[in-house]
């Protein structure tokens, strides 16, 4: 591995977490962000290179940059214009976002990436490496695969910057996936799904799972849940250390074939941001070694459902 890291966005919560993951894994990492003084005061810690620049005046920054891991939130004012400035220089793109639109703009992108032979990967973390894996893991299961289902449950406190990312959800309204369409629902009807503690409701989100479960599996009808107890409480500068080792999360896919079969799997993982830390650097290791599928990918399309267990603490269940 010969080439760079660069981590944009390095010095908020989730940044931090992974750049000082990427050092200890020995990658080849620099920091970046808008502020100069913290970006310099961060590599001081780490002992990497600091890069300060806006956005917008990205593409010198990057020109020798092999991968750039966008970590810089809310994704809705990052996302564009260092993915523009990726295609120019010709930089691998992955961001850590749980935001709807970064997923619909990454897909559009798709030709245009492939023209250019990069790489452009959204959601490398918590949101949709275990649920994406856990799609594509679930499919395979079943012999004519028609339609899939998500649940998700997630727990516990949320940085800033992941409160920011979130604000605006309640205004998709209700999507789902129907004959590959993304469609809006007048209403929002609950399930219940168990994800090992007994019945628990869940309500129709619109999560970047209906952007990357396509594109895994090749199923046109996709609709993903969210536990109704799944709040986003606000711990102002993140969730400690003991917090972030404390708990679980969980996904669980479910896949009706057109013969009535029914296949379900649970995913378990560490808290979301521990995992985010370990699977966004892993995602960038592997696009460092050159195991690279240009275009548009997801997770699971680029590296398989076996993604998601070789992060320590994961494990994915077949229920029936």
């Amino acid at each position: 591995m010969n080439g760079r890291l660069l981590v944009y966005g390095a010095t908020g919560y989730t940044g931090r977490l992974v750049a000082q993951h990427a050092v200890e894994t020995g990658l080849d990492v620099v920091v970046a962000g808008r502020d100069p003084g913290r970006v310099a005061e961060l590599a001081g810690e780490l002992g990497v290179e600091a890069r300060a620049f806006d956005t917008t005046d990205a593409v010198e920054a990057i020109k020798d940059i092999e991968v750039l891991l966008n970590v810089a939130g809310p994704f809705r004012d990052t996302a564009r214009p260092l993915m523009d400035a990726c295609l120019d220089a010709g930089v691998h793109y992955l961001d850590t976002t749980a935001e709807f639109a970064t997923f619909t703009l990454a897909e559009s992108l798709d030709e245009r990436a492939t023209r250019a032979g990069i790489m452009l990967m959204s959601g490398t973390g918590w949101d949709v490496v275990p649920s994406d894996c856990l799609a594509l893991h679930t499919t395979r299961r079943v012999a004519e695969p028609h339609k899939l289902t998500i649940a998700l449950r997630v727990t516990g406190g949320f940085s800033r910057g992941s409160l920011a990312s979130a604000a605006g959800i309640e205004d998709l309204g209700t999507l789902v996936r129907r004959d590959g369409e993304l469609t809006r629902l007048e209403a929002a009807v609950p399930r219940t799904f168990d994800f090992g503690n007994g019945p628990e409701e869940c309500l129709p989100a619109p999560m970047g799972d209906l952007i990357t479960a396509p594109k895994s599996t090749g199923l046109g009808d996709v609709e993903v849940y969210l536990g109704t107890d799944s709040g986003f409480t606000d711990t102002s500068d993140g969730p400690t250390a003991d917090e972030r080792a404390a708990g679980h999360y969980f996904a669980l896919a479910e896949v009706t074939g057109r013969d009535g079969q029914i296949a379900r799997s649970l995913v378990t993982t560490p808290t979301g941001y521990t995992f985010t830390q370990l699977s966004s650097v892993e995602i960038a290791r592997r696009v460092l070694r050159g195991q690279v599928t240009p275009g548009y990918q997801s997770p699971a399309s680029a590296y398989g459902p076996e993604l998601a267990t070789t992060i320590a603490g994961t494990t994915i269940v077949d229920l029936d």
